[in-house]
């Protein structure tokens, strides 16, 4: 055996130092340290505030249980909210993601007036959204369920067509092949496929926004939020904590189904 069929492959000097991980780190940091400059970041003013953190903490740890039916029926109103909305955006997302596709509409120009117009959909923040129905619709679970119907149809709609792309196109074509509808293909070919996503996604959408929805009260759309903008303007912080509790309650339910639908549909 010669010495050159035990010579080894040498790596290039930049794959032995590692210089593109290190540069791409340094990088970072510099980024961090300018963007905390610009944005007037101060950690050292977080750790000197961290005894009041910490105090606001030792109050919300002893939670006003009694508190818990005055929150009920507005938590319940949350809830609606989120499922209606969601819903809502779901159902609404699905035509506008099958003409997003590229593997199903071959028209470009179609495919994207449909995406740009799906863009500025989720441009609109949410609590702008919620500041303008509130002004239209007046204080109530109307603007609430508006706005989560419209941040709900963006969101969906962009990870449906994203999901929709990755079909697969043979029944698609077999189905052409027979002479089959646009809508019958859809159906049978289309649906099948990304109903385990679609329904992953529409749960997720719902948690989300049932985190939103308390958010959303503080501009007057109707849920728990109004309870919690109370309690914290009136310093009671264990109703504060109540209410942190309750959410987070719901939000578990919600994962715990979307994961058993998921094991289910899988």
């Amino acid at each position: 055996m010669t010495n050159s069929t035990l010579d080894l492959p040498k790596r290039p000097w930049r794959q032995r130092y590692h210089v593109a991980a290190i540069g791409w780190t340094l990088v970072l940091g510099v980024l961090l340290v300018l963007s905390s400059l610009m944005t007037g970041a101060n950690l050292g003013t977080f750790l000197s505030n961290i005894d009041q953190f910490l105090a606001l903490l030792v109050q919300m740890s002893h939670p006003a249980w009694s508190y818990l039916h005055v929150i009920l029926q507005p938590l319940y109103e949350t809830i609606q909210m989120a499922i209606l909305g969601t819903t809502i955006g779901a159902v609404l997302a699905v035509p506008f993601a099958l003409l997003a596709a590229s593997n199903l509409v071959g028209n470009r120009l179609l495919r994207g007036l449909i995406r740009f117009f799906l863009d500025l959909v989720r441009t609109l923040p949410d609590l702008l959204l919620a500041a303008i129905f509130v002004a239209v619709f007046g204080i109530g679970s109307t603007a609430g369920v508006i706005t989560l119907a419209i941040f709900s149809f963006g969101m969906v709609s962009k990870l449906f067509y994203e999901v929709i792309e990755t079909i697969d196109m043979g029944p698609l074509e077999a189905l052409k092949s027979v002479g089959a509808t646009k809508v019958t293909m859809i159906w049978y070919a289309v649906l099948p496929q990304i109903l385990n996503q679609f329904v992953s996604y529409f749960l997720y959408t719902l948690e989300i926004n049932v985190r939103a929805s308390t958010v959303l009260g503080y501009l007057g759309a109707g849920g728990i939020g109004v309870y919690l903008q109370r309690s914290l303007g009136e310093f009671n912080y264990s109703a504060t904590a109540v209410i942190i509790l309750a959410t987070l309650v719901v939000v578990l339910v919600i994962d715990g189904i979307s994961n058993h639908l998921r094991r289910v549909l899988l």
